[in-house]
């Protein structure tokens, strides 16, 4: 018994395999969910978020004195000076900060 099982797993490992062209399709269509997946992942993920801080970024160079901000701290103040990478703005009479232009958040709304 033990010997027609030998025999016949010997014919089966031995068995024709498909030819290099046949099957060739059934790996990129295996690849196929995984490419869809990182598309989707692109476009609602990494696309808008380059788009973001794409306009963040125009928005900074933008700023100029005198403009009246709010900063990711909760600061309310008007600009009173800009270097390469800080901001200096008047939070109260004679009192002036220097944040990162990074820390702008928004500019105030005019009431």
């Amino acid at each position: 018994m033990k010997e027609v099982n030998f025999r016949m797993n010997t014919a089966y490992a031995m068995g024709s395999q498909p030819a290099a062209g046949q099957g060739g399709g059934s790996q990129w269509m295996s690849f196929l969910p995984l490419i869809l997946l990182f598309a989707v992942f692109y476009f609602l993920l990494i696309r808008p978020q380059q788009k973001r801080a794409k306009q963040q970024k125009t928005f900074i160079d933008n700023l100029k004195k005198g403009d009246k901000i709010i900063t990711s701290s909760g600061l309310y103040g008007t600009i009173t000076g800009i270097t390469d990478d800080a901001i200096t703005i008047e939070i109260a009479e004679k009192v002036r900060v220097k944040v990162a232009k990074n820390a702008v958040a928004a500019l105030q709304q005019t009431q």
